[in-house]
């Protein structure tokens, strides 16, 4: 049975005028390898604003019933890939979104837990880059910005009976043009897309297993 993987990521916003997740998306859409024969990949970029996940996601989880959602977002001060293991029912009330606007209060879930963790299949993504060389490590804090809102919403998503899996990776700032630090190589878009390939690779490997 085919699979359906929706792929997101992220618009500029007032701290990133370039957000490399947007690229990336448009990239991934177009991979083609043997282990994804059978998977339709829905690409997506957000506006980075809290009413454009708000409107957007609950629309393409109807419209596609993806079996899995693989997010991308931009942390740039983090030296390497971060596989999120849980959102935080928080949001800022310093930095306004895309649209300059802001979440409504200071948590998402008013009364609702002070955190919520993706599956635990999630902890087992970092080894499936291990061939690509990207460096790559377990977070457990999304931050308290959009992605962190769209991590929290993807979560509910997932709750629901034949929700979606979900997994959500934060990208860090990459190289556009000679890196002036020679001692520190930074990342490149050709590294994103190895790496987002070997990730959409285990995540329809997961989604496979499981249950549907």
């Amino acid at each position: 049975m085919p699979l359906t993987i929706l792929v997101t990521g992220f618009g500029p916003f007032p701290t990133a005028p370039f957000n490399p997740t947007e690229p990336l998306v448009r990239r991934l859409a177009r991979i083609r390898r043997p282990a994804l024969a059978d998977v339709r990949l829905v690409p997506h970029v957000f506006a980075t604003s809290y009413e454009a996940v708000d409107r957007e996601l609950p629309r393409l989880v109807a419209r596609y019933a993806p079996d899995a959602i693989l997010m991308f977002g931009l942390a740039a001060r983090r030296p390497a890939l971060s596989i999120e293991t849980r959102a935080r029912n928080a949001v800022s009330a310093l930095l306004p979104d895309a649209a300059r606007g802001f979440a409504a209060g200071r948590t998402i879930l008013r009364g609702g837990p002070a955190a919520r963790s993706f599956s635990p299949w999630c902890r087992h993504l970092p080894p499936a880059l291990r061939a690509t060389r990207v460096p790559v490590y377990l977070s457990r804090d999304a931050g308290r910005y959009v992605c962190n809102y769209l991590c929290w919403r993807a979560l509910e998503a997932t709750m629901r009976p034949r929700g979606p899996l979900a997994a959500f990776v934060h990208v860090p700032k990459i190289a556009r043009g000679p890196h002036p630090d020679r001692h520190r190589r930074s990342l490149t878009a050709d590294d994103l897309a190895r790496a987002g390939a070997a990730l959409l690779i285990a995540v329809a490997a997961e989604a496979r297993r499981a249950p549907r």
